[in-house]
């Protein structure tokens, strides 16, 4: 389905909720290191409950690395420093949807390196904080599997 990507996730509830949100959707999930917190971290495994039945967090040294294995994915970096609104793209299979740490987001060494159209923005109201990182990549990853007929999953 879809690639999601943490780069350098600091807060172990957030990455359990999105490995949940993974598990529900049949998306892919892939950490960049470093992490801030361990994989048997109590919050994690709390957040991700027994939604342990889809694949394993897929764990790369350096953002490179993911590049790397996946040469073919067309890369979305969702920032509070975007202009595109995510919604008016189109979505395919195998697309990356790549989110920076909580407290910091995407590095200007990453974003950079990219057109303005693969820097994804989901609207808010100007003077407030940005949404949590789970509901960021919730709102993304529904967004993406609509536009693809939520495909992968048993007719309503």
């Amino acid at each position: 389905m879809f690639n999601i990507v943490l780069y350098q996730p600091e807060i172990p509830p957030n990455t359990g909720n999105i490995m949940r949100l993974c598990a529900n959707t049949g998306c892919r999930l892939h950490l960049i290191e470093p992490l801030g917190f361990s994989l048997s971290d109590k919050y994690l495994k709390r957040a991700n409950l027994d939604y342990e039945m889809g694949e394993a967090p897929k764990r790369y040294k350096t953002f490179e690395d993911y590049l790397v294995e996946h040469p073919d994915s067309r890369l979305y970096f969702c920032t509070t420093k975007g202009k595109t609104v995510y919604s008016t793209l189109h979505f395919q299979k195998g697309d990356s949807f790549i989110f920076g740490p909580e407290t910091r987001g995407l590095p200007p060494t990453i974003l950079d390196k990219y057109s303005p159209l693969q820097k994804i923005v989901i609207p808010m109201q100007t003077n407030t904080r940005s949404l949590n990182l789970s509901n960021s990549v919730a709102v993304i990853v529904y967004e993406a599997w609509r536009q693809n007929n939520f495909s992968s999953i048993h007719p309503f």
